[in-house]
């Protein structure tokens, strides 16, 4: 068995990121940093708004003058802003120019209702990123040093105006960083929970395709072995009956290279059932998976004309597998729907035919439709192997391919959905 932490040489490697040397470690995100001057521009905006009011009877407020800003005195509310560029590379520094920033302004007395915005915004970058009791902290700290710094020279008094907003502010950014932060985590669990389903995955698929080397080779071989040594000691006494071994071999070697060929040409993590002593799947199930169709409340109709006749092996895989598929996508996406299937044994190939007349149903009421379908005894529908229907339309076009078969897909002029697909038969293995 291979070594689960080593992943096989057809999956994509991850990239290793290179350091950030240079001025490449200094400069921020370019998205960081558009988003920063935009909020930049909308605050200092707001600030100087608050500054110069348009109507000048505001310029009294409650007994309280307001304080003329000068335009340098702006420089702080955009240096506060800036800062905000280096928020997710550099969260503690971020916060601590930002809120350093919009205090030494409120220091001087200058209305600072929407420059307070700033460091509200740099305590949720960093409540994102860092352990919830550190991002509490940061934001006590906060809140403390910008309501000192305002109530020591408000110009609406030392608790008008918005001191009393602060508070209200360094809680929608906490909570909303931690709110970022929690589901942050969330997704990277989820992701390396299916980085390991994956390599679960991969590790049974390989284990799978040596098994079903095995199993072919040793048929093959063992078939030609046996039928090799019956023609060469019937090849002088009895010539017609080494010929009939010859063509046997032939017949065997034949239907060996086809099986192989479908083994190697379909490495990926396909839906056979797992379990050895199944039946392998093929057209005499092809029953059994209308009834489990019919139970997962699809109304399913299943014609089969011509004399039904041994297949090979990747032929019958790849006809049950596409007709499977393509009703499980009925049941998914048709809503109420009708199915026909219709298989066709001909003298030199097989033809199979699913159509639908569905018109489709919301995803989320076909999902769980299908569970509930696969849960209560409808295994045909997933193979057995409770990971689903299979690969969708391009597992259809893979499986006709692999066993030398054509497929057509698509939506008739009568509506509904088709899934046609012809296999070739040879007409002497058919003899056999």
């Amino acid at each position: 068995m291979s070594n689960p932490r080593r992943s096989p040489a057809w999956l994509p490697r991850a990239r290793v990121q290179p350091a950030r040397t240079g001025l490449s470690g200094i400069l921020p995100p370019f998205r960081d940093a558009v988003i920063a001057a935009a909020a930049t521009i909308v605050v200092v905006l707001g600030a100087y708004g608050e500054a110069h009011p348009s109507d000048p009877s505001e310029y009294f407020t409650g007994g309280h003058h307001l304080p003329h800003t000068p335009a340098a005195a702006f420089l702080l509310v955009v240096a506060a802003g800036l800062a905000l560029a280096w928020r997710h590379a550099y969260p503690v520094w971020a916060l601590g120019v930002s809120t350093m920033a919009v205090a030494v302004f409120s220091l001087l007395g200058y209305v600072n209702g929407a420059s307070t915005l700033l460091p509200a915004t740099a305590l949720w970058a960093l409540a994102s990123l860092k352990p919830i009791r550190q991002s509490v902290a940061w934001a006590v700290a906060l809140t403390v040093v910008l309501m000192a710094a305002t109530a020591a020279h408000n110009p609406f008094g030392p608790t008008g105006g918005g001191l009393v907003l602060i508070p209200a502010e360094a809680a929608v950014g906490l909570l909303g960083g931690i709110a970022i932060g929690n589901r942050r985590a969330y997704v990277e669990s989820m992701r390396g929970h299916a980085g390991r389903e994956a390599r679960r995955q991969v590790d049974e698929e390989r284990l799978r395709i040596a098994r079903e080397l095995h199993d072919v080779v040793a048929h093959t071989m063992a078939t030609i072995n046996v039928q090799a040594s019956a023609a060469a000691q019937l090849l002088t006494d009895r010539p017609e009956r080494a010929a009939e071994s010859i063509a046997a071999i032939r017949a065997a070697s034949k239907d060996g290279l086809r099986e192989l060929r479908a083994i190697l040409n379909v490495l990926r993590h396909a839906d056979e059932p797992a379990d050895p002593t199944r039946p392998a799947p093929g057209l005499a199930r092809l029953d059994a998976l209308a009834a489990g169709v019919r139970a997962a409340g699809l109304p399913v109709t299943v014609a089969v004309t011509g004399r039904p006749r041994d297949l090979p092996a990747v032929t019958d895989l790849a006809a049950f597998r596409i007709i499977q598929e393509a009703l499980t996508n009925a049941i998914r996406h048709a809503g109420p729907a009708t199915a026909e299937v219709a298989v066709r044994y001909g003298a030199a190939d097989l033809r199979i035919e699913v159509t639908d007349s569905g018109i489709g149903l919301p995803d989320s009421i076909a999902e769980v439709v299908f569970a509930s379908a696969a849960r209560s005894g409808a295994p045909e529908l997933n193979g057995g192997t409770g990971n689903g229907p299979g690969h969708g339309l391009r597992g259809m076009r893979e499986r006709a391919a692999a066993a030398d078969g054509t497929i057509e897909i698509g939506s008739p002029p009568s509506g509904g959905f088709r899934v046609a697909a012809r296999f070739p038969c040879d007409p002497q293995e058919d003899s056999r």
